[in-house]
């Protein structure tokens, strides 16, 4: 069986083995007599570790023959090592691989003399000592020493940016030295090149320093002027010259500041934010355009800002047509009449219209191709501005909220041909529904009559409201010649389907309704007030007494 750790053959470890307990070096000793070679001191115990003194010649043939030279203090030419003769004669090993006794006792001061002596045990041991090995040239030999070249003494070491270190030029020099050297012409390179270099060295280091002293204070005093300076203002209430200044949504109060500064307002935006914090509500300052004096104190613009009066914009309001629009477009920018609706239809493609609201199939028959794209809300219009960036920014916001509620997709859902139809039944949704619970039910009217099995008015919407707005007019009593009598596509008495586009700016509510109304089945309906009260039917029985209520209501 083979153990780890042992070759192939090898027997357990046994008592006698010479590596292990007794039957190591000590166990030799007892064995054949022998006294340990310790000064004849008695052996001390100490815990047992492998030896090594069965180790004979014929393992180790060379061991003990080396020879060492070395000089003693008359320069005779001594050898540390012996023969295997001169170590039997001197106490060294004996034939039988013991140690034989060393002629002299161990040193009481010395704390290792109990340890056994090293080979050539009577030898001087030089280890340790100023003689160490190699061993010591005799006295008579010895050579005085060279005394040390002062320029060769090493220089004390300095930084490489101030040496020149890392420098090419250097490289290249050192190179060429050190040639010169192996030729033994080599000279000793100057130092006034270094000299040089750490004198530039110093002066970059001193701009540096000084330049960051200088940003230092330069932002120290923009710190004091900042935190405990006043701010540049201007005092009053400002001068008779007045100013335009529009105000984004979502600005603060250093971009509001900021444009008051460039519009000649206030004399600072670090005025204005500080009297704007002084003010309580003064950060709830809307977006629009405010007519203000140039050169006002801070706290007066921020007074002045918070006056309704000092805000100048245009209001478009569910439903409103564009006409109106433009109309309060030029007044507000005190413009001639006219000046916008010229405008409009001279450069409406120009002013974000979305692509499926320019390649309708109504395109040559619309009024206005830019109706049902001015999105309900405030926009801000005063003197100064342009008509086009007002107009922009009312396409602008209505795209988005139609793309936002994605009218293509939901177009084609409804039964229409796309977008654009569907803004077309918002505006109607608009225009005929009275109050907020009409508009649903007003909607499935629209799509009830739209569809091709409606027999009850053979698709035809049969609305005054497209016909007002062919007019111009919000008449409610249309005649029935009158009505007969126009041929315009706007006239859906006498043609079926949807106007050729919207009659008016719808709302968010209309459009909602638009897409998702009431599935009731409702087919008529009747303001039977004249004003809000709008009712429906189903059927046209129905429908007939509503108007009988109507005419009986309005004194027809």
């Amino acid at each position: 069986m083979t153990e780890y750790g042992r070759g192939p053959g090898s027997e357990p470890w046994h008592p006698q083995d010479p590596l292990y307990g007794d039957g190591g070096w000590e166990g030799q000793q007892a064995h054949t007599g022998q006294q340990p070679a310790y000064g004849g001191q008695p052996q001390q115990h100490y815990p047992q570790q492998p030896q090594y003194g069965d180790w004979n010649q014929q393992q180790h043939p060379g061991y003990g023959h080396e020879q060492y030279p070395y000089y003693d203090e008359q320069g005779h030419q001594q050898y540390v090592g012996h023969t295997p003769q001169q170590y039997q004669q001197q106490g060294g090993w004996d034939a039988t691989g013991g140690h034989g006794q060393v002629p002299y006792g161990a040193d009481p001061n010395d704390p290792y003399g109990q340890q056994p002596m090293a080979y050539g045990g009577q030898q001087p041991d030089f280890y340790g000592t100023e003689d160490a090995y190699p061993p010591p040239v005799p006295p008579g030999r010895r050579r005085p020493e060279a005394e040390p070249d002062p320029e060769d003494a090493p220089e004390e070491e300095q930084h490489p940016f101030f040496t020149g270190g890392g420098d090419d030029d250097d490289d290249e020099e050192h190179e060429l030295q050190s040639r010169s050297d192996r030729r033994g012409k080599g000279k000793k390179p100057g130092k006034k090149g270094q000299k040089r270099r750490n004198g530039c060295a110093c002066m970059v280091v001193v701009l540096v320093l000084g330049g960051g002293l200088a940003g230092a204070g330069y932002y120290g005093y923009r710190f004091y002027q900042n935190r405990f300076a006043p701010a540049p203002d201007y005092t009053g209430d400002g001068i008779d010259q007045t100013v335009t200044v529009e105000i984004p949504k979502g600005a603060g109060g250093w971009d509001i500041g900021n444009r008051l500064k460039e519009a000649g307002v206030v004399k600072s935006a670090e005025a204005f934010v500080h009297a704007q914090n002084g003010v309580p509500g003064a950060d709830g300052i809307q977006a629009g355009a405010y007519v203000l004096k140039k050169e006002m104190s801070a706290a007066s613009a921020v007074k002045m800002m918070l006056d309704p009066k000092s805000q100048s914009y245009v209001i478009v309001r569910p439903g409103e047509r564009n006409a109106g629009v433009y109309e309060a477009i030029d007044k507000k920018l005190e413009l001639a009449g006219g000046t916008t609706e010229k405008l409009a239809d001279k450069e409406y493609k120009s002013l974000g219209l979305p692509t499926w609201a320019q390649n309708t199939q109504y395109a040559g028959e619309i009024k206005d191709p830019l109706e049902g794209f001015f999105f309900p809300g405030t926009y801000p219009a005063a003197k100064g501005m342009k008509p086009d960036a007002i107009l922009k920014q009312m396409v602008a916001q209505a795209k988005s909220k139609y793309d936002a509620y994605g009218l293509t997709a939901k177009a084609r859902a409804l039964g229409l041909e796309n977008a654009f139809e569907l803004v077309t039944v918002a505006s109607l949704v608009q225009a005929e529904g009275k109050t907020h619970d009409d508009f649903r039910k007003m909607a499935e009217v629209v799509y009830n009559r739209l569809k091709p099995t409606n027999t009850e008015t053979n698709q035809l919407l049969q609305f005054d409201s497209t016909y007002n707005y062919l007019k111009g007019t919000s008449n409610i009593h249309i005649s029935l010649k009158e009505i007969q009598s126009n041929t315009s596509a706007y006239n859906t008495y006498r043609h079926k389907g949807l106007p050729p586009g919207p009659i008016g700016n719808p709302g968010e509510d209309a459009l909602k309704a638009a897409l998702n109304p009431t599935h009731d089945g409702w087919m008529y309906f009747v303001a039977t007030d004249g004003v809000n009260n709008t009712e429906f039917a189903k059927t046209l029985a129905e429908f007939q007494r509503l108007k009988d209520k109507f005419n009986a209501s309005s004194g027809n």
